[in-house]
Parts: structure tokens; C-alpha cells; sequence
């Protein structure tokens, strides 16, 4: 969650994509969803899947 916040941070300081992967070292088309994610919700917190729930027993 930090990461995707400081993501979010830079990218409103007006960073660039390329930008920001590299200054966290982390790959360009993550930077991307995570900025596509947060645009699209709102928020970079992980939503629930659709689908059957696991079964445990």
C-alpha cells in the first residue's frame, strides 16, 4: 500500500511513468495500473474478485 501511494504522490507532482519506475525500481506497467487503478476507483486499495469462494474443508 506504501508503494502505491508514493506511486500516486509523484504522479500528481506531475512524474511520468517512465519516471517514477525508475525511481522505485519497480516495472513501468505496474507504475501504469497502479495510476489506471486509482483514476478508474478512486482508491489503490485491493477490491474483491468475482467468483466462488474457496472451499476450505
Amino acid at each position: 500500500e506504501f508503494q502505491r501511494g508514493t506511486v500516486i504522490g509523484r504522479h500528481l507532482c506531475n512524474k511520468s511513468s517512465r519516471e517514477i519506475s525508475s525511481l522505485l525500481n519497480i516495472p513501468q506497467s505496474t507504475v501504469s495500473c497502479i495510476i489506471r487503478m486509482w483514476k478508474r476507483l478512486g482508491t489503490t486499495a485491493t477490491q474483491p474478485r468475482s467468483g466462488r469462494p474457496c472451499k476450505l474443508t
